[in-house]
């Protein structure tokens, strides 16, 4: 067994609504191992972004432990590459200065942070659009280079909050392959924020389902399916139940 990158252990957030304090988790206990792909699943407004906001160091956890790389309720920021669900590409600057922003950020040498986006943009098929502004760029290819930013930024764990919600159907499917070969070329880990049910079946090798406001885990499932992943197994008896199981549980929290 992978040792853990991240672990939770009853983490629990709440926050202040008028005079009101109201809570948003309530005791999460997930892992994500090295090299694993984790999804959540729940009802929308049910937490799952406030969580993320607490891996990535943006907010702090109300309680709880939060152990990240094996460091104890530390710093966080900087630690994880998070992509929201909007790609949020600065329009004034091209393909390739837009997946260079972290290392800019970071006061990397121009040189070597052309030199690497370079290397990402050849290395997962976007070379060609190296020179383009984001208002030329699909809506696919927008979130490809989005999250090859997020690599770049940090390449070994990745928060992905919905990256595909607002896309049709066939372009979607497209960047799920893409995102498969991409995770698996680079060995990282991914906890990733879906209300996809197939995405997620599709994608992860685990899934936590998430309850309604105040978020708890209300099942872990392992996804058993062999990789590499192909659109084709959704349609196998074992995902079919899986995909059954886990619409069941959400419905029951949609209407609770």
């Amino acid at each position: 067994m992978h040792s853990p990158k991240l672990q939770l252990e009853g983490v629990t957030h709440s926050y202040r609504s008028g005079k009101q304090s109201v809570a948003a988790l309530a005791g999460i206990d997930l892992t994500v191992n090295e090299g694993e792909f984790v999804t959540i699943i729940g009802p929308s407004g049910c937490g799952k972004s406030t969580l993320f906001n607490i891996i990535a160091g943006v907010e702090e956890p109300t309680g709880g432990t939060v152990i990240l790389d094996g460091e104890v309720n530390g710093r966080r920021a900087g630690k994880t590459g998070y992509m929201p669900q909007q790609p949020l590409l600065l329009p004034w600057r091209t393909v390739e200065e837009n997946v260079m922003l972290g290392l800019d950020i970071r006061r990397v040498p121009r040189k070597r942070a052309q030199e690497q986006a370079r290397e990402l943009l050849k290395r997962f098929g976007l070379s060609d659009f190296a020179g383009h502004y984001p208002a030329s760029l699909s809506g696919g290819m927008s979130q490809r280079v989005a999250l090859l930013r997020t690599v770049l930024f940090h390449p070994s764990f990745l928060l992905l909050d919905e990256p595909f919600g607002a896309l049709d159907a066939l372009t979607r499917l497209s960047l799920q392959m893409w995102l498969q070969e991409l995770w698996q070329s680079l060995k990282a880990s991914i906890l990733f924020i879906t209300h996809d049910v197939r995405e997620a079946i599709l994608l992860s090798d685990r899934i936590y389902v998430f309850s309604a406001r105040p978020a708890r885990v209300l099942r872990v499932v392992s996804v058993g399916l062999p990789r590499p992943r192909r659109p084709e197994q959704l349609a196998t008896p074992e995902a079919a139940g899986l995909e059954q199981e886990l619409i069941s549980l959400l419905l029951k929290e949609q209407t609770a």
